[in-house]
């Protein structure tokens, strides 16, 4: 087939391109087989019912001493940075896409002067332009490991921040980083210690210009019912009925903003607040004076779910740390009943929303 076209360095317009397409197609009608099977792949792709005959002869053998280079590389298709006409559905921003429970062993600082690593669960997401395809993902996981051997802090997570944002070019991004915490604890009584594990996570959120840092604590503790206390106590004085009130494994997450430019808030530190709020954290050791401390701590701090939420947000008011808004959500999962009781209170407009998340309050459980 011969075809007359105009200087090959210029650039076709639409119509120019959908002449050459009448032209191809016009002219595959009478072609033979083997005029059709020399044609490049490619361009047989474009005439439905050319490619099986022009389908090439493929290898299945995985090619081991196949490399790639700059010039292959640039050939590979890239849908995800393509134009705006390949993007299915609303033209809309999205305001959060990345990549979850992305796994890594990351070093942090205790505050005895000690680092230890930690299996960590990341979280990275960027905003997207409406009018962008989607992001390379693989991007946020580069960024990450280049910043992972080093020590970690807020400091390195601002750097993997900043990294990320430049290479996937958006405006807003955040770095959420999961793990769970050791530290050593004493018994009440017994003098033995062993390792209670919190549940911790760091957040860094750069939105409209503005960045936050957040720290996430879970707490687990012992809820003795008041109510159920005094009742039990009245059985035993009135009637001489041995009674006991009830009390449940009971979970709160604690989200506070803090400033470590000025104070650094340790994971250490946290965990202390919640233990002067609330003293019945649940045990590791346990021998029998241990086991008749406890009933008797929990009887001297019984509180319902909103006496936690008040509790915890009592010790965060008077923290010599600069915290800024904070939220605790409490759970007590209920012995007496069915259901758990629940509270949520915020400080500050950052934890601020209209709408709870259904699933919220079902993540506030401790597996042993």
């Amino acid at each position: 087939m011969n075809v007359h076209a105009r200087d090959i360095e210029d650039t076709p317009d639409n119509d120019e391109a959908a002449a050459a397409l009448k032209t191809l197609r016009k002219w595959a009608e009478s072609a033979t087989e083997a005029e059709i099977s020399q044609l490049d792949p490619a361009i047989a792709r474009l005439v439905p019912g050319l490619v099986p005959v022009n389908y090439p002869s493929l290898s299945r053998e995985y090619p081991e001493g196949f490399t790639v280079d700059s010039a292959y590389r640039a050939t590979l298709p890239d849908l995800q940075n393509g134009p705006s006409s390949l993007i299915r559905g609303a033209k809309q921003q999205i305001q959060h896409v990345g990549i979850s429970n992305f796994r890594l062993p990351i070093r942090f600082h205790r505050k005895n002067g000690d680092d230890l690593a930690l299996e960590t669960s990341v979280t990275g997401t960027v905003s997207l332009d409406a009018e962008k395809k989607g992001i390379n993902m693989s991007r946020i996981m580069r960024s990450f490991y280049k910043h992972a051997e080093r020590t970690f802090s807020f400091e390195v997570m601002e750097a993997a921040l900043d990294d990320y944002m430049t290479d996937l070019d958006s405006f807003d991004a955040r770095i959420q980083m999961r793990f769970s915490y050791p530290d050593r604890v004493q018994s009440l009584r017994s003098g033995l210690e062993g390792y209670q594990y919190y549940d911790i996570a760091l957040e860094l959120v750069e939105q409209g210009g503005v960045r936050q840092k957040i720290m996430h604590l879970d707490y687990v503790y012992s809820s003795t019912c008041p109510c159920s206390l005094e009742l039990s106590e009245h059985a035993r004085a009135t009637r001489g009925q041995l009674a006991t009130p009830h009390s449940q494994r009971s979970v709160a997450r604690i989200s506070v903003v803090v400033d470590c430019d000025t104070d650094c808030l340790w994971f250490e530190d946290l965990i202390a607040m919640c233990r002067r709020a609330v003293p019945t954290e649940t045990q590791v050791m346990v021998k029998r004076e241990d086991e008749q401390a406890f009933a008797e701590l929990n009887a001297a701090n019984p509180i319902f779910v909103e006496d936690a939420a008040r509790l915890f947000c009592a010790e965060l008011l008077a923290a010599d740390h600069h915290i800024g808004d904070f939220r605790v959500v409490a759970s007590h999962q209920e012995s007496l009943h069915s259901h758990d009781a629940v509270s949520v209170l915020t400080k500050g407009p950052t934890f601020v929303s209209p709408s709870l998340d259904p699933r919220l309050l079902t993540t506030l459980f401790h597996v042993g």
